[in-house]
């Protein structure tokens, strides 16, 4: 009650052991962090507190967001105890077999209250991609070329990164799908970026795409040893229910969705018009 006449929300305390006795309902203050808005008496305060409904903060990670992306949103979250723990001791703390966090948090916003731990936002946000993954894998199309959930995880990954609007997703999953069955490397540009780490300037170069990083779906043949980015749950499903085509190239059209190719020709033609003006 003190904190309150600091804050001279309560003017004086002399009025709590009226309410003491006028209405001793309002007298079980709980502790924490609560919202009084403009215009509260102090009933509305007491009953407020005598709650114990924290307000609660947020914070937001996007989709396609990556694992040093979710660092930096925590690091500037209002009063949440950051990160105390390393990459791999959070993976050792929730006995993860990867050896790296990317794709494994679902993105999404959380609420949290003042002073929780980051580190539990971090486990709610992985044991909801591992709910979702786990659900979404059961009901999988057959004939899939994935072994694990964790390589299904992967290429949703990239969906989620070459996916502008989410209508394209299960034709984009289809060419993926098409250039595995048949051996065709991905050839994705966002694996090439994230294998170039912080040397990536915003361009991507003839030599960047000639470089032999784990990451380079141009120069590896497969999938990279790990997702790039934390995928949603409609790339995750979109990569698990692609669509029936015989596609095997794609390129953006600049206003968020792609054209689509069955062969090489057809595919140049299409760069040149979207991508070279030509």
């Amino acid at each position: 009650m003190s904190s309150l006449v600091k804050q001279s929300i309560v003017s004086d305390l002399r009025w709590w052991k009226v309410i003491g006795k006028l209405r001793p309902d309002l007298t079980g203050i709980r502790a924490g962090t609560y919202q009084i808005k403009e215009g509260y008496n102090l009933e509305d305060i007491l009953v407020e507190i005598n709650t114990g409904k924290e307000y609660q903060f947020k914070v937001t990670f996007v989709e396609g967001s990556t694992f040093k992306e979710w660092l930096d949103n925590i690091n500037k979250a209002e009063l949440l105890i950051p990160l105390q723990k390393t990459e791999a001791e959070i993976i050792e703390a929730l006995n993860i077999s990867h050896e790296k966090l990317e794709g494994l948090l679902f993105p999404e916003t959380y609420y949290y209250s003042a002073q929780m731990s980051a580190f539990e936002i971090i486990k709610k946000a992985y044991l909801h991609q591992t709910s979702v993954l786990e659900k979404l894998w059961a009901d999988r199309e057959k004939d899939l070329p994935y072994k694990t959930p964790y390589e299904a995880l992967i290429m949703a990954s990239i969906i989620e990164k070459e996916s502008g609007l989410s209508d394209d997703r299960d034709k984009i999953s289809s060419v993926f799908v098409n250039r595995l069955r048949i051996g065709m490397r991905l050839q994705t540009d966002p694996t090439v970026i994230y294998g170039m780490g912080e040397r990536y300037n915003g361009r991507i170069r003839d030599k960047d795409l000639r470089e032999k990083t784990a990451y380079n779906t141009y120069t590896i043949d497969g999938l990279p040893p790990t997702p790039i980015a934390m995928p949603s749950e409609a790339a995750l499903y979109a990569t698990l229910h692609p669509a029936k085509t015989k596609y095997l190239y794609f390129v953006s059209k600049g206003d968020g969705t792609s054209y689509f190719s069955k062969n090489l020709k057809e595919h140049n033609r299409a760069v040149d018009k979207y991508i070279r003006g030509k």
